[in-house]
C-alpha cells in the first residue's frame, strides 16, 4: 500500500510540475512515506532523515505515512521535518508546496496556474499514479480499517474504512489494460470488506469481465469477513489468480481473543477446507496457493499456547507465510499489555515455525512438477529468466529468447526447491 501510495504522490507532483531526481542527494524536495508496523522500519526512517538534514541542509523534508500524525514523532523530528502531513490529507500538502517550495535554492520550480485538483479534501486515491512498473500495477481499492486489532497501527494512522466508488475502480484497471498491464493487484487494509456501489466479490466479477488477458489478485484479507460468496467468486472467475492471503496471526484461540481478530482457530481452519473445496470443483486441474501472516511473542504467548501456531502452520499446509516477531507499536491496545516475551524467545519461535514452512512449501512445489503453468516474466539475469505464476511461486526460466520481460508465458515446470520452481519454454 506504501508503495502503490508513494506512486499517487510522484503523479501529483509531476502534475504540479516537478521531476523526478537521480538521486537522494541531488534532490531539492523529499517525500519520506513512512511504515510503522515494525520499530525497525521506523528507525530506518529516523536513520535516512538525520542523514540527509546533516549534509544538506537545504533541502525540503516531508513526511507522511504511518507515523507521520504521533507526536512523540514530530517532537523527534520538529527540527528535520519542515512538514507533517497525513497520506489523506494531500490538500494540506499541495497548499504547503505552493507557500513554500516555489524556488528552492537554484532550483525554480513550476507551479501549474490552473490547479487541476478540487481546493477541498483531496480523495488522494482519485490521483493518476506514476507506475514504476509497466506490466505489474497496485490499485488500491480502499483505504484505513475498522477492526482494531489490538498490535496495529493502521486504524490510527490510516483512519477508519473508506472505500473507492467502484466506477472509478473500472475505469482505472480498463486504462491499465489498454495500456498492457498484465498483472494488477486490489489493495486495501481489508479488501473484503469493500464496499460502494458494490461489494467485493461484485468488484471482482466485474473487473473479471474486463476485456484482455491479464491476472487479478487482492490483499489483504480479514478471516472474519471471508464469506461463501466471495469463495466461490474466487473459484470461478478466470482472470482472479490462484493464490489467497489470508492472515491467521496466532493458533491459539486465546491470544486470538487478546489480540481482537474475532475468530478462532476452527473457524480459520474450516475457511480454508471451503477454498480447497471450491478450487477443487472449479479448477481442478490448476494448482493454487495459500499464504498467511503470524506474528509470534505477543505478549502473554506461552509456549502452550505458540504451540497452537505450529499446529494450524501443519494443518494449513501454507505455501507461504510471513513471520514477525511481536513489536509494540505506540497508540494500540497491545502498547498497554507486557512485552514478556524475551527477544531470544521470539527468534526461536519464528526459526521452528519457518522449520514447519519449509517442509510443507516443497510438499506443495512438488506437485508443480510435470505442469504447464502461465508465467509473468518479471527480471532477466545473465540469460536467465525469472518470473512468477498465478499462484505467487517463483519461477527461473532457461531460454535464449529476447525481449520476454511483462509477458505472460507457458513454463514447463521441471524442477522445484523449497522457495522457488525451474522450467522450460512451451
Amino acid at each position: 500500500m506504501n508503495v502503490s501510495d508513494s506512486e499517487r504522490i510522484s503523479g501529483f507532483l509531476e502534475s504540479k510540475g516537478y521531476k523526478s531526481a537521480q538521486s537522494i542527494s541531488e534532490a531539492a524536495l523529499v517525500v519520506f512515506n513512512t511504515c510503522g508496523i515494525k520499530q525497525t522500519a521506523e528507525n530506518r526512517a529516523y536513520s535516512f532523515i538525520h542523514n540527509l538534514r546533516k549534509h544538506h541542509n537545504d533541502v525540503k523534508i516531508i513526511l507522511t505515512g504511518c507515523i507521520a500524525h504521533r507526536s512523540d514523532v514530530q517532537k523527534l523530528l520538529k527540527n528535520k521535518v519542515d512538514l507533517f502531513f497525513s497520506i489523506s490529507d494531500m490538500f494540506l500538502f499541495e497548499n504547503w508546496i505552493i507557500e513554500n517550495c516555489l524556488e528552492i535554492g537554484n532550483w525554480k520550480l513550476e507551479i501549474p496556474a490552473q490547479n487541476n485538483l478540487p481546493k477541498e479534501n483531496i480523495a488522494y486515491l482519485s490521483i493518476a499514479p506514476k507506475h514504476n512498473n509497466k506490466y505489474q500495477a497496485f490499485v488500491p481499492i480502499m483505504t484505513g480499517c475498522d477492526n482494531f486489532c489490538a498490535y496495529c497501527v493502521v486504524p490510527h494512522a490510516r483512519g477508519r474504512e473508506v472505500s473507492r466508488p467502484a466506477e472509478e475502480i473500472l475505469a482505472e484497471v480498463q486504462d491499465l489494460v489498454k495500456k498492457g498491464y498484465k498483472h494488477i493487484t486490489l489493495l486495501g487494509q481489508n479488501v473484503n470488506s469493500y464496499k460502494s456501489t458494490a461489494d467485493f466479490p461484485q468488484l471482482l466479477k466485474k473487473i473479471d469481465r474486463i476485456p484482455g488477458k491479464f491476472w487479478v489478485s487482492f490483499v489483504s484479507s480479514h478471516p472474519k469477513d471471508f464469506s461463501d460468496e466471495l469463495i466461490g467468486i474466487i473459484a470461478r472467475c478466470k482472470k482472479v489468480c490462484e493464490w489467497i492471503h489470508l492472515p491467521v496471526q496466532a493458533g491459539n484461540d486465546a491470544i486470538l481473543q487478546k489480540m481482537n481478530r474475532r475468530y478462532t482457530q476452527a473457524h480459520y481452519l474450516k475457511l480454508l477446507g471451503k477454498i480447497r473445496q471450491a478450487m477443487k470443483k472449479h479448477k481442478p486441474r490448476i494448482p493454487y496457493s495459500l499464504s498467511s501472516d503470524i506474528i509470534v511473542g505477543f505478549p502473554g504467548e506461552t509456549r502452550k499456547q505458540f504451540a497452537d501456531s505450529a499446529k494450524i502452520m501443519e494443518k494449513a499446509r501454507f505455501d507461504m507465510v510471513f513471520f514477525g516477531q511481536f513489536s509494540p507499536r505506540p497508540g494500540t491496545a497491545a502498547w498497554q499489555m507486557k512485552d514478556d516475551v524475551a527477544q531470544k524467545e521470539k527468534a526461536r519461535r519464528e526459526k521452528f515455525l519457518n522449520e514447519i514452512l519449509k517442509k510443507t512449501t516443497l510438499a506443495n512445489n512438488k506437485k508443480y512438477v510435470g505442469k504447464i503453468m502461465e508465467v509473468l516474466v518479471e527480471k532477466e539475469k545473465d540469460g536467465v529468466y525469472f518470473g512468477k505464476t498465478r499462484t505467487m511461486k517463483n519461477v527461473k526460466i532457461l531460454s535464449a529468447k529476447k525481449d520476454l520481460i511483462g509477458k505472460i508465458i507457458k513454463v514447463k515446470i521441471t524442477k522445484v526447491n523449497i522457495w522457488n520452481l525451474e522450467g522450460e519454454i512451451i
